[in-house]
Order: structure tokens, then C-alpha cells, then sequence
């Protein structure tokens, strides 16, 4: 992207969050704001964490007042995905405000989920992972509210549908808006490179439409594709060639991605129709694959029996698409080509890692700091501008490496944290040394009527959803690259000790028990370190004798949301007490 590109980015993206800022902690007038900010979650334990986050957030005055916050649970059962999710929350929204609905401008955020490849975000929601931005501190429902902010006042009634773990930065020409006026689907497309595209949502537009002259153009979609091959791409037209006017493109070749969606409200008691024909969900339903290849002119039902990209294949999803098909064929497929935009994932470690720390273009344009709402930082680290820090207190004697993030901690005396790693919700003790490449996490939970305190570790490259079939396979799963047999052997554990939560035939690090219960925050930190440096060191560190062990899953279903709340806000009482005592 060109330095002008960029410069138009990071000037539209600054605007948008000044916006936000003046509005938060005020009273928005009518159309200034979304008249409703729905929040979904995967059940009713993520949801009681998520309404008392929001709670805490109105009631410090950190998101605009006036507006109608909700938090919507995914029904008991099966898993059915941000497509089912939608559904279900319409029909809340619907039972909630009746007629009243059809005159409201809703932004819908997809939050659901355990977050299994960034865990840190798991017990209180990738929708509320901190960023190093703002004061008081943005977390990502702000930046997804202040990306947007432009939005409510430029939309017909109806309802914006996003997901938690995105950004969307885009810049338009002086005199033109982002406009949802339209019947039908309205989606934002980002140009991007085929590669790109095969793991996304791609448009295929009316070649007689593209001009591709200005920052922004409005544009008909025939056709949208779901994470489709380049020989795919190719054949159904979605492949653009040469630069978008003015603004050049890495590949000669490119296609325009999806990201977010709006539904005019019409249409949105179309997809109400859908879960009253289909009655209780069973299976997974994508809000984009599903929903948005039965749209366009040119849509065919053959892309409701493709389960190349499904997850979990269950027997009613072919039926259940057709149902969708047929009820949406026929609606328009509005598209919004952002031709100077840039679509930021941050759903993985490394992913977070990159752009907190190391993307310098991202951390130009956001604004994003080396050192957020945080006191005592030593700003005469190593890299200091290549780590970050928030939300934390730090002693001056500590050492954060490049390349790491540290968040919701208390860092004492003499600790050092080595390159890439993420340190989050610990309170470490004095003069403990943290490797390289380390995920560390504490979680309270309620073991026995009391709290106690869990602290996960991993390497930032392990794959906590690869699962096999049984315990007798351990060799296939891996902790720093260790094979965790191997582990379990270093920490005098049997094989055949070895516990996994849930189900049995699916053994993943995500279930397996592997991290001791303890009566401290500091004394869990402690012997988790301990375990993971005598996995590096290949020393023999047996664990105490009867020690109980919990897995990361086990972590979740018994977490104490009170207490995890209250140490951040003892952390805030204290951070807001030193820097006002400076």
C-alpha cells in the first residue's frame, strides 16, 4: 500500500475514533448512535460475563449512554454457528421490541465461541480483549463501535452484522459516506490478493459496474462465492485485474473480500421466516456462506449440498441450506467496494502478537502504544517500541522482551518476560524468568465452594484444537515442540494418569488436565513457570503429590467471573491512584 494510501487510512481512522471518544460517557441523540447494540454469545455463562462487562463499562461512562445494549444467548444443544445465531437473536430482538423493531438502526457483533486459538480471550470474551488505545482503555468493542461510528446515521432501519475478532480500517473521498439505503444485503468488499479470497467470502460483480475510479463505489453482486479455489474464482468472473485508479495493488490480480453485512429490516423478517420454518436448530449455519451464496442473480443450489467447508458435518445441513436458498432467492446483493480499505484479523496468538507489536503501518494509522493505562513501564527496555504493555503495573526493575504483550498483570521486582510472548491476568513474583515464545494465562475458578487460582501455559505456536482419539496417541500432541508424553514424564505423570474433560474419543490440549489448582494467583503463576521451564530444560521437576489437575476447558466451566473482574479492578484502582499521585 502507498505512503498516500496509508496517510488517507490513518487520518479517516484517527476521525472515526475522535468520534467515538466524544461520545462516550455522553447522551446520543436519536440517529446520532446505534438505537440497539446486540452482543451474541455461545451460551448463558458467556453471556452473564458479557452483560456484567458491559455493566461495568456504562457504569464508568466508557461506552456511549442512551443506547440499548443486549447480550443474546445461543439456545441449549447443538452448536449452530454465527449463521444460527443470528437467526436466534432476531427473533429475541423481535420478541423484545415487537413493531418497534422495524424503526431501529442495530448493530448485530458476533461473539460466541471459546476462543480456543487465543485463550487469553477465552473466560471473558475476544469481544472484550484490551488494546493498547484510548483513556480510559479501548477494548474491542469500542474499536468495533468506533469503526462503525460513521454507520447509524447514513442507514435505513435495519441491522449491521459483524464479528468480534476483526478490523475494518477504510478512508473515503471528501463528500462521500458509506451509505445502507438499499432493499435486500448490503456488504462492505475490501480488494485483496486470490490467496486471500480462498478463505474468505469473494464478490462476483457486474463487470459493466467496475470502474474501480475512487476511493468508493457502489456496486451489484451476481454471484458470492464461499472460500473458493482461484480455479473457481477464475471461472466465475470475481478475478479483477490491473489497479484500483488511483490506488495500486500488490498482485496484478485481485478480488474484493467480505467482511461486514447489513440487512435492510424487509428483508431481516425474511430470515425470521427462516427460523420459524425450520424450527430448533441442529447444526451449524455460516451468516456468510449460508445467508449470502443464496443472494445475486446469478445464485444456484448447488452450493447447498458442498461440505468442503464445514466443520462438523451433520445430516439436516444440506436440508436447512435448501430451506435458506429458497427463501432468500431472489434478494439483492448490494455491495460497497472500500477500494482503500484493509481488513485485520486478530483471532489467533500470533495473529495478536504481529499487530500489537510488530505491525508498525496498523500501529500508525490505530494509534495503538508501546505502554497503555499502565504505570511504572520501563521505558528504556530493549525494543521498547516493539512490545506492549496495558492495563498493568509494572516494577521499574522488570524487563518486557520485543515482540511481547502483557496485559490485566502485575509484574514485580527483577521479572523478565522474554521475546514473543503473552502474559495475561498473572501476578508474577519477584525475579521469575519467563521463556521465549510462552502463553500465560491465569483463570479463577470455584474448585470446592472456594476460589482458586489456574495459570495455563503453552507455546504460542501450539495447536490447542488438534484432538485424537485416545490418551494412547499423546505422541501426536505437542507443548514448545515437546512431545507431551514426554512432558508428562518430566513432571512424574503416568501416561495412563492422564485425564481429558468431555468427551473421550476427542484428547486436545484444550481438554487435557494438565495445569495444577492453587490457593494463590502468585503460587499458580509460580509452579505453572516451573513446569514449563523443566519441559525446556528437560530436568525432572515431579509435581507435589496430590496435587488436582484441570484442563483449559475444565477452566471455563468453572471460572469465577467476580473475582476475575474484581483483580481488574483493582489493578484500575490502582493504576488511576499512582498516576494521580505523580
Amino acid at each position: 500500500m502507498s505512503q498516500d494510501c496509508t496517510k488517507k487510512l490513518q487520518t479517516a481512522t484517527r476521525e472515526k475514533l475522535r468520534k467515538l471518544n466524544f461520545l462516550r460517557g455522553r447522551q446520543v441523540q436519536p440517529g446520532e448512535f446505534w438505537d440497539v447494540v446486540v452482543v451474541t454469545a455461545v451460551d448463558g455463562s458467556q453471556r452473564e460475563a458479557y452483560e456484567r462487562q458491559i455493566s461495568d463499562k456504562i457504569h464508568r461512562k466508557e461506552l456511549p449512554l442512551g443506547t440499548q445494549y443486549k447480550v443474546f444467548s445461543d439456545p441449549p444443544g447443538s452448536k449452530i454457528g454465527n449463521g444460527g445465531s443470528t437467526l436466534c437473536a432476531l427473533q429475541q430482538l423481535s420478541d423484545a421490541y415487537g413493531r418497534t423493531l422495524s424503526s431501529l438502526r442495530v448493530i448485530m457483533i458476533h461473539a460466541g465461541g471459546f476462543s480456543q486459538r487465543l485463550p487469553s480471550a477465552s473466560a471473558l470474551g475476544k469481544i472484550f480483549m484490551a488494546l493498547p488505545l484510548g483513556d480510559p482503555i479501548y477494548q474491542m468493542l469500542e474499536l468495533k463501535l468506533a469503526m462503525y461510528v460513521d454507520f447509524p446515521s447514513q442507514m435505513n432501519p435495519g441491522i449491521l452484522v459483524t464479528c468480534a475478532d476483526d478490523i475494518e480500517l477504510y478512508s473515503v473521498e471528501d463528500g462521500q459516506s458509506v451509505k445502507f439505503d438499499k432493499p435486500g444485503f448490503t456488504a462492505l468488499a475490501h480488494p485483496s490478493p486470490l490467496s486471500v479470497g480462498t478463505t474468505h467470502g469473494v464478490f462476483v460483480l457486474d463487470s459493466q459496474e467496475k470502474s474501480f475510479s475512487s476511493e468508493m463505489e457502489n456496486a451489484s453482486c451476481l454471484h458470492f462465492l464461499h472460500k473458493p479455489s482461484v480455479t473457481k474464482m477464475r471461472e466465475s468472473g470475481a478475478v479483477c485485474k490491473g489497479q484500483i485508479g488511483l490506488f495500486p495493488v500488490p498482485d496484478t490480480e485481485f478480488v474484493y473480500t467480505d467482511s461486514a453485512y447489513y440487512v435492510h429490516f424487509d428483508t431481516a423478517n425474511s430470515l425470521l421466516n427462516i427460523l420459524q420454518e425450520l424450527g430448533p436448530l441442529d447444526c451449524e449455519i455460516d451468516a456468510y456462506g449460508d445467508f449470502l451464496q443464496a443472494l445475486g442473480p446469478k445464485a444456484t443450489i448447488e452450493y447447498t449440498s458442498n461440505i468442503a467447508n464445514v466443520t462438523k458435518e451433520e445430516s439436516s445441513l444440506v436440508k436447512i441450506r435448501q430451506k435458506i436458498f429458497h427463501i432468500l432467492k431472489g434478494t439483492p446483493l448490494n455491495v460497497i467496494l472500500l477500494n482503500n480499505s484493509k481488513f485485520i484479523h486478530i483471532g489467533t496468538t500470533s495473529e495478536y502478537l504481529f499487530h500489537l507489536t510488530e505491525d508498525e503501518v496498523l500501529r500508525s494509522e490505530l494509534g495503538f502504544l508501546s505502554s497503555a493505562f499502565s504505570v511504572h513501564v520501563n521505558q528504556h527496555s530493549e525494543g521498547s517500541s516493539e512490545r506492549c504493555v496495558m492495563h498493568s503495573i509494572l516494577d521499574p526493575d522488570c524487563r518486557v522482551g520485543s515482540g511481547s504483550v502483557v496485559e490485566y498483570s502485575r509484574l514485580e521486582a527483577g521479572v523478565s518476560v522474554g521475546e514473543g510472548s503473552i502474559i495475561s491476568s498473572c501476578w508474577v513474583s519477584p525475579g521469575l524468568s519467563v521463556p521465549d515464545g510462552a502463553f500465560m494465562h491465569s483463570l479463577c475458578v470455584t474448585h470446592r465452594n472456594q476460589s482458586a487460582f489456574v495459570t495455563v501455559f503453552f507455546g504460542i505456536k501450539d495447536n490447542l484444537k488438534h484432538s485424537v482419539d485416545a490418551p494412547a496417541y499423546l505422541e501426536e500432541l505437542e507443548v514448545f515442540g515437546f512431545s507431551l508424553s514426554k512432558c508428562l514424564s518430566i513432571w512424574g505423570v503416568e501416561n495412563e494418569a492422564l485425564k481429558f474433560s468431555g468427551n473421550a474419543s476427542s484428547c486436545s490440549l484444550w481438554s487435557a488436565c494438565l495445569f495444577p489448582v492453587c490457593s494463590e494467583q502468585q503460587s499458580s503463576f509460580s509452579m505453572s513457570l516451573r513446569m514449563l521451564q523443566a519441559v525446556l530444560s528437560g530436568s525432572p521437576s515431579p509435581l507435589p503429590k496430590n496435587i488436582r489437575l484441570i484442563s483449559m476447558q475444565d477452566c471455563l466451566q468453572c471460572k469465577n467471573l467476580a473475582e476475575m473482574l474484581k483483580f481488574r479492578k483493582g489493578l484500575h484502582d490502582d493504576i488511576k491512584q499512582r498516576r494521580a499521585g505523580k
